[in-house]
């Protein structure tokens, strides 16, 4: 046998232990196996070990100050805090007021309106099919690639984790999840039950994951999604704050609310034990010196408690619903304890990972991030001046190095005035006066990038299966939602035959799909029959029904360890039903689904449709 460019080949699509598989098993006795191929078997080994791993953990609703870092001493976190002792840490460090949007910009390195993103439900939340993504990026590279956690940023193929360069996908795709002990999840697109306390069971599977493939570079993703609410926690982790009185408080301590301050305590040190077993499997693999790590959280805390006196939480775009911890570590190749003034943003993540990694392609659309590899190489490198943008509906803020122009045309001197509680607009007009042009112009190109992403169908067809939830559906007549947020709602109180649900969707190509329905019915409410219609400009085109015979009312999930009292989530099982095949046109179209009666008090409650290609 000869060695011929198609064995490198091997190598390139699928890994370099298969090209070692060969030449171990296949090669070993072959007199033609020369010296050449051996060198090119230790020069490739040699290139896996230089090139870094990356492990990536993003917190939901974590404030800048629920860190003892930080300063804060209501709770511990000595596994993150030595993230920070052993690598580098931003002070300036900013992601956007909401979750969505600043994943968004992390996984594409542009500010959000850019790539559809314009809020966290309702199809707001979904990054365009045609963005480039960290993980494809890196899976270009010949990188393993993982996500364990809430993803936020699409559920439908080719939004999925998987369409979007991830190989492999633990988690929730919904913007919040209704319940943490044992939910329904998802896992590579198929619906799991998962396995005790969902940040347990995230890390757990990022751990396999890790084991499993470190013998080969890999990205791996962890994006936690605590302590955002529901406020459920464990009660080891909960005892420690169940009658605490953090000394600790907001800065307006009547708004503080302490039984969510108290949950939330808990929740981050829970976060901060799985850290700690993740850093503890790198080392445990001798892994930690050729892994980069990266913390950060994705907004401000999501109750008013102790966050350095800033102003605003999660929701504002003042200081402190924007300024996020970055911790990066990278031993031997980031001085431990390096502190890095520079204003950076969620935006710089993917090119100063791409730059650190030594990952190299060139990208479809130009990013507004730029790499911080120069800043974590020397704290004090020369620097051009830059300023970072935030919107909310309309208003923006600005950050430059020294100064925060506010929403309302404020100018604030952050370095001397973090809480933001003394306008200079009028001792620095000139600055005040650039920086509100600044805002006008981002405002101005922006609202060019909404405009062109509203009322966007959502994707049917583009893998073999589609679920279209009760969060991408719309209410018409008397149905209502479960919850005020959509994120993790369904539909109940379906009590008129005039009622019906819609959703709009481009479908892929012309075809046949059997319509699976996820459904409650209580006693007395069965023997209706449910309708699903497809429509043209308002005018049926295609339908399936089938009738509901089957009760099924389950309890909803135990809520015994929510903390706060006020408590607006509510979960269950759902139960299936084939309303059997419709026939869908491609492209834009509306689907109905409708009942021809009710029988007793309620129509079914609806979970979701999904859609299944022949």
């Amino acid at each position: 046998m000869k060695y011929d460019r198609s064995h490198l080949d091997i190598w390139i699509k699928n890994g370099l232990h298969e090209l070692e598989e060969i030449v171990m098993n296949r090669w070993f006795n072959s007199r033609s196996m020369s010296g050449f191929v051996l060198l090119i078997v230790i020069n490739l080994n040699a290139c896996y070990a230089a090139r870094p791993n990356v492990l990536i953990v993003l917190t939901d609703d974590q404030g800048w100050g629920d860190l003892g870092i930080h300063g804060n001493t209501n709770l511990s976190t000595p596994h993150l805090d030595s993230l920070a002792k052993k690598g580098a840490s931003f002070q300036n460090f900013y992601v956007c007021q909401v979750c969505a949007p600043t994943r968004a910009e992390f996984l594409t390195g542009r500010y959000h309106p850019r790539t559809g993103v314009s809020g966290v439900s309702q199809g707001q939340e979904r990054l365009n099919a045609d963005e480039t993504t960290l993980a494809s990026v890196f899976k270009a590279a010949g990188y393993a690639t993982g996500a364990f956690g809430k993803w936020h940023n699409g559920t439908q193929s080719p939004l999925h984790p998987n369409d979007r360069g991830f190989d492999e996908y633990y988690g929730f795709t919904s913007g919040h999840w209704g319940h943490y002990f044992s939910p329904p999840l998802d896992h590579n697109g198929e619906l799991v039950r998962g396995d005790g306390y969902i940040v347990d069971d995230l890390t757990n599977r990022a751990i396999e994951f890790i084991e499993a493939n470190r013998t080969q570079p890999f990205l791996c993703y962890v994006p936690l999604n605590t302590p955002h609410s529901p406020m459920m926690i464990t009660d080891e982790f909960y005892e420690k704050f169940s009658e605490a009185l953090p000394a600790m408080r907001h800065r307006d301590a009547d708004r503080e609310d302490l039984q969510m301050t108290r949950a939330a305590l808990a929740m981050v040190e829970n976060i901060d034990w799985n850290v700690g077993r993740l850093l503890k499997t790198l080392d445990r693999l001798s892994l930690e010196d050729n892994t980069i790590v990266v913390y950060f959280s994705d907004n401000g805390p999501n109750s008013f408690r102790w966050n350095g006196g800033m102003k605003g939480k999660k929701g504002s775009i003042d200081e402190g619903g924007l300024r996020s911890p970055l911790f990066v570590r990278w031993p031997g190749k980031i001085r431990a304890g390096s502190e890095i003034e520079k204003i950076a943003g969620a935006i710089d993540l993917l090119p100063t990972l791409m730059d650190m990694a030594d990952v190299h392609q060139d990208l479809p659309k130009p990013i507004d991030g730029i790499s911080l590899m120069p800043l974590l190489n020397d704290p004090k490198a020369n620097w051009k001046s830059r300023e970072l943008f935030s919107i909310r509906r309309g208003l923006v803020s600005v950050r430059s190095q020294r100064f925060r122009f506010d929403a309302e045309g404020r100018l604030f001197n952050i370095g001397l005035d973090r809480g933001q509680r003394k306008d200079v607009s009028a001792k620095y007009p000139e600055i005040t006066a650039e920086m509100q042009d600044l805002a006008r112009q981002y405002r101005e190109e922006m609202e060019v990038e909404f405009a062109r992403n509203r009322n966007r169908p959502f994707h049917v067809g583009f893998a073999s299966s589609t679920m279209l939830p009760a969060r991408d559906g719309q209410e018409h007549g008397d149905v209502q939602r479960s919850v005020k947020s959509p994120n993790n709602s369904f539909f109940n109180k379906w009590k008129s035959k005039d009622a019906f649900i819609t959703w709009h969707v481009d479908v892929a190509s012309t075809g046949e799909y059997e319509v699976i329905l996820r459904y409650t019915c209580a006693a007395g409410d069965e023997g209706l029959t449910m309708r699903l219609t497809a429509e043209l400009l308002g005018q049926p085109v295609h339908f399936t029904a089938a009738p509901v015979v089957q009760v099924f009312d389950p309890p909803l999930y135990d809520k015994s360890k929510e903390r706060v009292k006020k408590s607006h989530y509510f979960v269950k099982d759902f139960q299936t039903l084939s309303l059997g095949k419709l026939q869908l046109p491609k492209g834009e179209c509306t689907l109905r689904l409708s009942t021809d009666k009710i029988i007793g008090v309620n129509a079914i409650d609806v979970h979701s449709i999904q859609l299944i290609r022949k």
